[in-house]
């Protein structure tokens, strides 16, 4: 059977540097490819980056920046929530083959594509979970590693993620530029919900991209047993904001 390729040479160059950076078998290449085509060619595809060029970069090498922590690398367990085109859970799965990853997704139309993704790139190691996080209760607590890119405020994020870790979990979010504000209030909403707050960690998930940041928090306590909140109360009257800000 012939290998998938990408039609451009820089993609498959690219490919090639996100293998050798992250230190990837080779192996590892094919599926990262099939996931790249799937996503050009699916017309359901729920992201506006069609170019493959552009997916490598805007997708796979930003999801794969969390093999940085040495947590990440450690999970058996993974749950990415709001997992919308698979991302950054279908590229981890591929780059962790002996963890079992969860694509957390409430869209039904997402989910069958994010499992459409998953079948190209033959990643037999990711399952599909159409259900709210607030809801998805067979996951609580079982949980070595949380991630969530582009999902939600980062209070909002901890209220989702921290009755799905175990003690000693972590909690990987994804944002952009800091916010001395949104930070301030992640530390309140953290201390409400057993979690310790890192220092964000900068990264460049490839040459030119600016403000990258990976935020870790890890389960120290147990959440209390008040949460989840009901589905959409976290959005609604997120932790440590109103607190925070009135001080």
């Amino acid at each position: 059977m012939k290998s998938p390729s990408l039609e451009s040479p820089m993609g498959r160059e690219k490919i090639e540097d996100l293998l050798s950076r992250w230190q990837l078998p080779a192996r590892a290449a094919a599926p990262l490819i099939a996931l790249v085509q799937t996503l050009a060619a699916d017309p359901h595809a729920p992201t506006a980056v069609r170019s493959p060029d552009a997916i490598v970069d805007e997708h796979l090498a930003d999801s794969l920046t969390a093999l940085e922590l040495p947590e990440v690398r450690r999970a058996k367990v993974v749950a990415d929530l709001g997992s919308g085109g698979g991302f950054p859970g279908l590229p981890l799965a591929i780059a962790l083959p002996t963890a079992r990853v969860f694509l957390v997704e409430s869209n039904a139309r997402k989910c069958a594509y994010i499992a459409r993704a998953a079948a190209a790139s033959q990643v037999a190691n990711a399952a599909v979970v159409n259900r709210r996080a607030e809801e998805w209760r067979e996951g609580f607590g079982r949980q070595d590693l949380v991630t969530a890119r582009a999902l939600a405020p980062l209070p909002v994020v901890l209220e989702y993620a921290a009755p799905l870790l175990r003690l000693g979990g972590t909690l990987v979010a994804w944002r952009g530029r800091r916010d001395p504000d949104a930070e301030h209030d992640t530390k309140a909403a953290a201390l409400e919900l057993g979690l310790e707050v890192a220092e964000p960690i900068h990264v460049v998930p490839y040459s030119g991209a600016q403000h990258r940041f990976l935020h870790p928090f890890s389960k120290s306590a147990e959440t209390p047993a008040r949460f989840p909140r009901r589905p959409g109360s976290a959005l609604k009257r997120p932790l440590g904001v109103a607190r925070v800000r009135s001080a």
